[in-house]
């Protein structure tokens, strides 16, 4: 066996109250202790305090950002430590209480050319009802490759490929961005035995809506790494292309009516119900089937097209002519 390796932890936040979970649940971990916790502190105008918890124990230390998103804040993190891993928790997750000693086997066993080993994510569901549309979202993220939920790489890969890409300003598609540059550059990533749990957050009836930005962000990974990304970064496909054909019918039946075309205008309506009622029956049909998850997800179903289209499209505008990360150096 080789000698467990040394590593940091780096914690991006925006101060959300979970985040004192995630510290305790790493100061209760069983193994070998981590050589310093950088959380980053990314709230846009910092008001007050973060909620560390009470983690004496844990080497910690705050680094602000200032709101400049979370590739941004993962940066930062890790340019200011030596260990040669870095660790990257997200701030909603919880360690399992033998982490750290699945973490010293999973970095030991780490071969030459391993860039990154991913911790295995674990999402609790309900037990006495069937999971909301937002609660399946949410446990999608254990079969999400190369999540920095809980991901470790190696520091002078990080510094090699040039971090995260900043372009990305959400939490969405940079690690998978990070994840296809680094195997670009003949590094290989696996999956590790550690285990992290990732509670699902609470979230307002509007999160699927709001979640439509990331249309823009495939658009910038089709830039970057071309219409293959999906494939190497085993990444499921979202439903843009139905999203596309939804919002072209409402648009022709509103055009049609205001042509005077009303046979044509009503064959799309009709088209668009059509369309609208799949999808929204499908979000309903595997879920509680509660009176307020069936209103909200038909209420959603007809405004999410429209904004995943519009997403896409100002991605479109916004990422045209981009270059990959470091091209012009």
């Amino acid at each position: 066996m080789r000698a467990p390796m040394e590593y940091a932890v780096v914690v991006p936040t925006i101060g959300r109250p979970c985040l004192a979970d995630c510290l305790q649940a790493l100061a209760a971990a069983v193994g070998p202790r981590p050589a310093e916790v950088v959380v980053v502190d990314d709230r846009p105008a910092a008001d007050g305090e973060l909620p560390l918890g009470t983690v004496d124990d844990l080497p910690i230390r705050v680094l602000a950002t200032g709101g400049r998103g979370p590739a941004a804040a993962r940066n930062a993190g890790a340019r200011t430590v030596g260990a040669p891993w870095v660790v990257f928790l997200d701030d909603d997750v919880q360690v399992l209480p033998d982490w750290a000693e699945r973490l010293a086997e999973d970095l030991s066993q780490a071969e030459d050319r391993t860039a990154g080993v991913q911790g295995r994510l674990t999402v609790p569901l309900p037990d006495d009802r069937r999971p909301t549309d937002w609660e399946r979202g949410t446990a999608g993220l254990e079969a999400a490759a190369w999540a920095t939920a809980d991901m470790a790489y190696r520091a002078t890969v990080l510094k090699e490929v040039g971090g995260f890409d900043e372009r990305f300003p959400r939490a969405f598609r940079e690690d998978a961005d990070l994840a296809l540059r680094v195997m670009d550059a003949g590094w290989s990533l696996r999956r590790g035995r550690r285990v992290t749990r990732h509670p699902v957050r609470p979230s307002g009836p509007w999160a699927s809506v709001r979640a439509q930005r990331g249309n823009a962000d495939d658009v910038l990974m089709n830039r970057l790494h071309g219409r293959d990304w999906w494939t190497r970064a085993e990444a499921p496909r979202g439903r843009l292309p139905g999203h596309l054909a939804t919002t072209g019918l409402a648009c022709a039946a509103v055009v049609g009516m205001a042509a005077g075309r009303r046979r044509g205008a009503a064959l799309a309506a009709a088209l668009w119900t059509a369309a609208t009622a799949e999808f929204a029956w499908a979000r309903i049909a595997p879920g509680p089937r509660t009176r307020p998850e069936t209103v909200t997800m038909a209420v959603t179903s007809v405004l999410i097209p429209p904004f995943a289209v519009r997403h896409w499209l100002a991605g479109q505008i916004e990422h045209r002519g981009v270059r990959p990360l470091g091209s012009d150096r």
